[in-house]
């Protein structure tokens, strides 16, 4: 018996998520008297695949076939079902993103399992199997209870700490059997996006609102995210406006993000915008409102204009780096 984490990895190689839902699943286990296996999918190297050791990780089973390359939610979720049959898996974890979320539906069906998503800590029980999350745009917490056998979890990124337990980690080759008819996803043409950073991976994000008045006026803002290595963000009205690109949109109706710190110059805080950020671990705002809605999900904020304040703070950031 065990808990199954599926790693995401990026050009074969973990970020701070792999290690923090690595972390998350290790608590659990202890909870539980269990251990954590995790299932890694594409071309990873040992050394990397071992690092997942550091975080509690004490199996990593490996699977390396190229026809996973095309994405397919599908086969994805059969090769992680027939992980959790081979690892008599009672617990689920994948993360609560594009991936995680398109995997766990099709999961929880396959496995006859009990499924809750965006879950943002460690059960509040393991029997009965308890556990949190957010509600009604998150304004509100759930405790639901789980009573299948197998349960599925999407983990909210930012919700527990990377936390090291080190341990000895066996990596192992996985064949999960999947026949070709299962791929039924094909991948016609690729195009990345280069030279910026995506709001996936940011750890920082800045991020601009209608208070900004215009396109023209971006430009303080891009050169504060190139000072933090950040992701540039907007909100709806925004790229709506055609003011900044549309995969710079963020909130309920666009990518819904979780940086360790998020920065908002301009924005108001329609609840449909703080949906989509609210699980930042710190929150600043700044408006010259002090009546904005967006302070009341700040942990900091700053009464100002924006076309002041930024320039300010991007001189700070400079004696600060120098």
């Amino acid at each position: 018996m065990s808990v199954l984490v599926y790693t995401e990895n990026w050009e074969g190689k973990f970020k701070k998520l792999s290690y923090e839902l690595s972390s998350f699943a290790y608590a659990i286990a202890k909870e539980m008297g269990s251990s954590v296996t995790a299932l890694s999918i594409g071309h990873v190297a040992d050394d990397e695949l071992k690092s997942l050791g550091k975080y509690g990780v004490s199996k990593v089973l490996n699977v390396q076939d190229n026809r996973f390359e095309s994405l397919d939610n599908k086969a994805v979720a059969d090769a992680i079902a027939k992980a959790v049959a081979s690892e008599n898996a009672k617990v689920v974890i994948l993360a609560h993103n594009n991936e995680g979320k398109a995997f766990a539906p099709r999961l929880s069906v396959k496995l006859n399992a009990g499924m809750v998503t965006g879950v943002i800590g460690l059960p509040v029980s393991v029997e009965p199997f308890v556990v949190k999350k957010k509600v009604f745009t998150q304004k509100a917490f759930a405790r639901i209870q789980i009573k299948t056998d197998v349960k599925v979890l999407t983990f909210a990124q930012n919700s527990f700490d990377v936390v090291e337990n080190p341990v000895d980690t066996a990596v192992e080759a996985f064949d999960p059997q999947i026949g070709d008819g299962e791929f039924t996803t094909k991948v016609l043409d690729t195009h990345k996006i280069t030279g910026k950073i995506l709001l996936s991976d940011a750890e920082i994000v800045v991020s601009g609102g209608r208070g900004m008045k215009g396109p023209e006026n971006w430009g303080g803002l891009e050169e504060m995210g190139d000072l933090l290595g950040a992701g540039m963000a907007c909100s709806r009205p925004v790229s709506d406006d055609g003011w900044r690109p549309k995969e710079e949109h963020v909130g309920q109706t666009g990518k819904i993000i979780a940086p360790n710190l998020y920065l908002a110059f301009g924005i108001s805080g329609a609840i449909q915008h703080v949906a989509g950020v609210s699980s930042s671990k710190y929150i600043v705002a700044v408006n010259k409102d002090p009546e904005a809605p967006i302070f009341e999900s700040a942990d900091y904020g700053i009464v100002g204009d924006v076309f002041k304040v930024i320039p300010q703070l991007n001189e700070a950031i400079k004696e600060m780096k120098s």
